[in-house]
């Protein structure tokens, strides 16, 4: 099962508490990501990391600090080997994913793979293949957004025509850093380095900026049909042959333009997002969201009652979740984003519940059918959607993957690039 449709699981009755069943499950790659992940996956109940999985030491042990309980493999294929694990989180850099992904689909895992899938097209899309021929496996790309309770709510807002006509946007990551990493090994120092060589690194708009395209495409139901790409190395000039200022043009169709621009020289104004209506503008910062209203856009109703703040010499209105409600049963709203945890956060908790769904449907099919036919699996399985969180689907995936490498090799090539959709297809 190649990830999971937009839906929400099924609520217990009232007063009544569902008993958390969590999922045996692995990490793959413990560099500063996997960590955070092993990290996160400590805070869901759904979750029980039985292993973690990095060949430098270092990492490693820093890894099982986080999860005491688990078993340290200093290869993969060992973690992959032990059957009580039944998920794996793959956090290895880009180009090593698809090796690990076919071995862990070959083991019968459930998989939650990091973004982008890979680092050329044709391995995103052997990625994808095999997922999809994987009946009764979750496979979900690590497109977090998708499973931000707060990306939900704006989703429905922006595509609802609350801002008017969306005809442009804008993303920024600022981040004053090298991105480089120090070993006292040269060799270990090349690998964990794998980001700064253009052979194998997708820069900073293929490691960073898919996630800000792709919650564009998400929000404006979109495909892109160019891209424009510019970098330079502007103040980290220590070898590497990656760009650390970037920006991209994407062109979606009626002419709606979206830009991403990310440097490591300089960290003003940080990480954050705009979109463009002909009623309002809407900037998103991590998990908040302000609605700057034209003054000619129409009166909604509810921004009366909402929350102001000023910025500069604009106002911005907060989106709330949920704060039309909560004003119509005179409540005051939230002054604080109601969803406080993290995008991983978020992503890992539908990919637990989704994992432990399918694979209690999957298991209740093998008791009553034939587990060999696999069309009615499969039919069993998408029968299941309406009881998942919702995630980013393995096309999801795979289309954001190709956004990404065409966009890196527009900043690499400076040029335009029309797309293909082709390149988009499986």
């Amino acid at each position: 099962m190649a990830g999971a449709r937009s839906g929400a699981a099924e609520a217990p009755a009232a007063g009544e508490k569902k008993k958390v069943v969590p999922v045996n499950i692995g990490v793959i790659g413990c560099g500063a990501w996997g960590r955070d992940t092993v990290k996160t996956l400590a805070q869901l109940p759904s979750a029980r990391v039985l292993g973690v999985a990095e060949h430098y030491e270092p990492f490693l042990n820093r890894a099982k600090e986080a999860a005491p309980n688990a078993e340290g493999y200093s290869d993969y294929k060992q973690l992959l080997a032990n059957k009580e694990i039944k998920a794996v989180v793959i956090c290895t850099p880009t180009h090593q994913h698809k090796q690990v992904v076919m071995e862990a689909l070959a083991a019968g895992k459930h998989i939650y793979c990091e973004a982008p899938l890979a680092n050329s097209i044709d391995e995103a899309r052997e990625i994808v293949k095999a997922a999809k021929a994987h009946v009764g496996q979750v496979f979900q790309p690590g497109l977090q957004h998708r499973s931000d309770p707060q990306r939900h709510f704006l989703l429905g807002f922006i595509r609802s025509g609350a801002a008017g006509r969306i005809f442009k946007a804008r993303s920024q990551w600022h981040k004053k850093e090298s991105w480089r990493r120090t070993s006292p090994n040269a060799e270990r120092e090349q690998e964990v380095n794998w980001r700064l060589r253009g052979n194998v690194s997708l820069g900073l708009v293929g490691e960073i900026g898919l996630q800000h395209l792709d919650n564009a495409s998400w929000f404006l139901k979109a495909e892109p049909v160019a891209v424009s790409g510019y970098g330079s190395i502007q103040l980290w000039s220590d070898g590497r042959d990656v760009a650390d200022t970037a920006q991209v043009t994407v062109e979606y169709p009626e002419n709606v333009l979206v830009n991403f621009e990310a440097t490591l020289a300089n960290s003003f104004d940080g990480d954050h997002e705009v979109y463009y209506g002909s009623d309002s503008g809407v900037m998103v910062r991590k998990n908040k969201a302000w609605m700057f209203r034209e003054a000619d856009a129409p009166l909604l109703g509810w921004e009366v009652y909402a929350r102001k703040d000023a910025f500069y010499n604009e106002l911005g209105i907060a989106l709330v979740a949920n704060a039309t409600k909560l004003v119509a049963q005179g409540e005051k709203p939230a002054e604080e984003a109601p969803y406080a945890n993290t995008p991983l956060f978020y992503g890992l908790e539908a990919f637990l519940h989704n994992t432990r769904t399918v694979a209690d449907g999957v298991a209740d099919f093998a008791e009553n059918f034939d587990i060999k036919d696999t069309k009615a699996l499969a039919e069993y399985v998408d029968s299941l959607h309406g009881a998942l969180m919702p995630a980013a689907t393995a096309i999801e995936g795979f289309r954001a993957t190709v956004l990404a490498i065409k966009a890196n090799e527009a900043v690499v090539k400076q040029q335009r690039i029309p797309l293909s959709k082709e390149w988009f297809a499986l």
